[in-house]
């Protein structure tokens, strides 16, 4: 009995995230081609869109095994890849963002899932592409051109963005020692230059906090209190700047946290951005 209650169980998992597509191509570079993953969730007809944006200090990090927290809660999911700073440099990444949501949108018919409104996801790194691409509706400079329905649009509705950088201007002032050395060799990839020889308006345009304004989506933010690499302030900053032009911003501080850790997929705090997403998106 306790084998087939077994073979029951393992059935289930499987069947669980059996709804899946994967190396989807949504646009052609130069450097590449590039590919998202869709997940479905089990027993969902037509689950609302979250797409998953992975970190790695824009040089490393993949698609793959993106974070399933949400997916068990009903909804759908992509895992999008973007070209790494080792490719290209900014704002070629947003650009990639972009494109991925445009096509995600107007395939939804085809796929099963509901993308009428987007929600973007990521941390770290990718927390900071997500807000990039969530804050700056309609910047023709981080719109780009690339895929197939440049009609369609890249806006973004509800964004989760934990522990991401959001303003370059004073970020390594408010380094720990190892934050720097994580970050001024990251930054240096990312703008192709050493931040200090960027010029002033394009580390703006990277920098979440000047790209804010009254029409930016509801946005949930989340910062580990104990995070070497990235500052705590930094997530803050942004959190005022939203709510000083009304838009809804919830900051939660996960204590004895760093730079993510477990309780950034724990059922608690997993359950406060499935209440965000019900009540705002």
């Amino acid at each position: 009995m306790k084998k087939w209650l077994l073979i029951l169980f393992l059935m289930q998992q499987i069947n669980a995230f059996a709804q899946e597509h994967k190396d989807i191509v949504y646009a052609k570079t130069p450097q590449r081609d590039l590919t998202l993953d869709i997940y479905l969730p089990p027993q969902t007809a037509n689950a609302q869109l979250i797409i998953w944006v992975h970190g790695g200090a824009w040089h490393g990090g993949s698609k793959a095994d993106p974070p399933r927290e949400l997916l068990q809660k009903g909804y759908a999911l992509a895992s999008i890849e973007y070209r790494l700073t080792t490719e290209a440099v900014f704002p070629a990444m947003i650009h990639d963002i972009k494109a991925s949501i445009r096509f995600l949108r107007a395939n939804q018919k085809k796929y099963g899932y509901l993308a009428d409104k987007i929600i973007l996801w990521g941390s770290s790194a990718g927390g900071h592409l997500a807000a990039v691409a969530a804050l700056s509706n309609n910047d023709a400079f981080l719109e780009g051109t690339l895929g197939d329905y440049t009609g369609t649009s890249s806006r973004v509705d509800l964004l989760l963005d934990l522990f991401g950088p959001s303003n370059f201007k004073n970020i390594l002032a408010q380094s720990t020692p190892h934050g720097i050395n994580v970050r001024t060799p990251a930054l240096a990839l990312f703008f192709g230059k050493p931040l200090e020889k960027v010029e002033e308006k394009l580390v703006e345009k990277a920098s979440p906090v000047f790209l804010v304004d009254a029409q930016d989506p509801p946005t949930f933010l989340a910062h580990g209190n104990q995070d070497p690499q990235v500052p705590i302030n930094q997530s803050i900053e942004l959190h005022l700047k939203l709510q000083a032009v009304k838009v809804k911003s919830e900051l939660h501080f996960l204590n004895d946290m760093g730079h993510g850790g477990k309780g950034f997929s724990a059922p608690d705090f997993v359950g406060l951005m499935d209440r965000f997403i019900r009540e705002y998106l």
